[in-house]
């Protein structure tokens, strides 16, 4: 049984369709289960080439490259090679979490008073000047290195193929791809124009896309490694890009770069561990919204105003500490330990008032102290958390001449003023948005692991926290707790906040008479992130994946033949 209401709030109308509850299956989907290995990603060509890859023998590392690969042809405004890259990874033998922190420093030469001799006066978003070295390609070599077992080389057939003769283009990603925004960042640049824009328009629902440029792209990367990228012929046509828009980028920019092995940070959130990794990420954010959370009573529902009020105060004062305190670890030390203190918590919580909304949110005191996401777990138990971006849509919309793949746009994460600690440096890597995630349980049920991601710019931290808050305090299943109603808000500024139309009209007409002002959005839209998530039982050994119906994607199970 549905029951439609119409309402009015704020001038916005919305239709509201609300699932009676206690009727069996409340989610869209079901959960997809196996006992054998599984890999979950935002479009199912992709999935399923993680699936074979694991059906070969391959570990949860050869599947998410082979997968990322993939993703970087089949959703190339979203993420590839021209990207950075963090993954969180689960070593079963050795149990233990290992972080991978893939991101590229500024070239050397970028620095702020470079851009000043260009006239600007803040950070571009867009072009050759917001470009950074891409770290995706060295972290795939570092942790096929470390975790890999089958042959680097056949991580790539499925994407050359595919670059090669064409897939039709999905129904998430087309939307993308013909968005008015993109496409006028597109149109300036005559390479993107030349690959992604063929006769001059997007490509439409169903038509099949190739991509020669990116099929030898990745034939150079699987006969040569990693140096193809970075010493050989595709460094050399990165280099002749840069220099034709008036970059930066240099031979030895690109020829000293290297991934960095780090150690995950965590919280306890109502008995799970809840993991992400530590700046120049915002996986912090994440941690320290949870732990407000926890410091105040839950509501009595997820989408009851009590809930939401809660969780959205809590985002806006973990967002003003994010952006105070989150930078490059190699230039600044942030205060991580006070930040995710249990202290620290419940100080940012009395400053939520439970009937107003605060639009004038700053960061606290520390006195001392668009993106593809996908997660794989292979037969042996060993999970890869995984999440990798061009950032913004298109990234820098600067694409590689004869490579057929976009650099990405990250270096936006810098500001120009001096006195921030993400002020742009020569050599200096940029705040990131993207975040790999777990979460953990041991009890006498067994061990519970759980691998999850939610994709979307600065929507990333808070998405995570009413993941988590879902299963944990409201005894969701990870498919439902994926396609719940999310609200999304992109800064600490403000009391402005986008809510899917899919929330009780009672509970908006609350939030909105406490001052919150509610931007009303639909069903299942991009813009609250496209998630996948991955449940390993210990006990049982049963995989349980979920994929956000906001995407195009699938949690497919390892066949039992490749």
């Amino acid at each position: 049984m549905r029951i439609a209401t119409l309402f009015v709030l704020m001038g916005v109308t919305a239709v509201f369709a609300a699932a009676q509850t206690g009727w069996g299956r409340n989610q869209a989907r079901s959960m997809t289960m196996t006992r054998q290995g599984m890999a979950a990603t935002s479009q199912m060509l992709a999935s399923e080439t993680g699936a074979r890859i694991l059906a070969r023998g391959g570990s949860a590392a050869d599947a998410a490259i082979a997968s990322n690969a993939v993703l970087g042809l089949v959703e190339p405004m979203m993420d590839g090679i021209g990207g950075d890259l963090f993954v969180l990874y689960w070593d079963a033998k050795a149990k233990e979490y290992v972080g991978l922190n893939a991101s590229g420093p500024a070239p050397k030469a970028l620095t702020p008073e470079f851009l000043a001799g260009k006239g600007m006066k803040e950070m571009p978003t867009v072009g050759i000047h917001t470009v950074t070295v891409p770290g995706a390609v060295d972290g795939w070599a570092m942790i096929h290195a470390r975790f890999g077992k089958l042959p680097w080389k056949d991580l790539f057939d499925d994407a050359i193929y595919f670059a090669e003769n064409g897939f039709p283009v999905t129904e998430v990603i087309q939307e993308q791809w013909a968005d008015a925004v993109n496409l006028k960042k597109l149109r300036v640049n005559p390479a993107s124009v030349k690959v992604f824009l063929p006769g001059g328009k997007p490509v439409g629902v169903g038509e099949v896309f190739r991509n020669p440029g990116l099929a030898k792209a990745y034939r150079l990367i699987a006969t040569q490694g990693r140096d193809a990228f970075y010493k050989g012929d595709i460094a050399k046509a990165i280099l002749k890009t840069s220099a034709a828009e008036g970059g930066t980028m240099t031979a030895a920019d690109l020829a000293g770069y290297s991934s960095e092995w780090v150690k995950p940070i965590s919280i306890d959130y109502r008995g799970w561990r809840v993991l992400e990794l530590p700046p120049n990420g915002q996986g912090m954010a994440a941690l320290e919204i949870l732990n407000i959370m926890q410091t105040l009573p839950v509501g009595p529902g997820p989408l009851s105003p009590a809930e939401m009020h809660k969780r959205i105060e809590a985002t806006k004062l973990a967002f003003a500490d994010l952006r105070k305190y989150d930078a490059d670890p190699r230039t600044y030390t942030a205060p991580v330990e006070t930040l995710l203190s249990r202290g620290w918590a419940e100080r940012r919580a009395k400053l939520i008032d439970p009937v107003r909304a605060n639009c004038k949110v700053t960061p606290g005191d520390v006195k001392s102290g668009d993106t593809t996401y996908l997660t794989v777990v292979d037969r042996d138990g060993n999970m890869a958390s995984w999440i990798q971006s061009v950032a913004h849509a298109w990234g820098s919309a600067v694409t590689v001449e004869e490579m057929g793949f976009p650099l990405h746009n990250r270096g936006w994460g810098f500001t120009l003023d001096p006195k921030d600690p993400d002020v742009l440096a020569g050599g200096k890597r940029p705040f990131h948005t993207i975040i790999p995630a777990f979460m953990d349980k041991k009890d006498d049920k067994g061990d519970a692991r759980l691998g999850f991601g939610i994709m979307g710019g600065m929507n990333q931290p808070l998405a995570h926290a009413q993941f988590v808050s879902n299963i944990v305090d409201f005894g969701m299943n990870i498919q439902a707790a994926l396609e719940a109603p999310r609200f999304t808000k992109n800064s600490a500024a403000g009391c402005d906040v986008s809510i899917e139309v899919r929330v009780p009209a009672a509970t908006l007409q609350r939030l909105s008479e406490y001052g919150h002002e509610i931007l009303i959005r639909r069903e299942f839209t991009q813009e609250m992130g496209r998630g996948q998530a991955i449940l390993h039982d210990g006990k049982t050994g049963t995989n349980f994946g979920a994929s956000d119906p906001r995407a195009d994607g699938a949690a497919v199970p390892e066949p039992l033949k490749p």
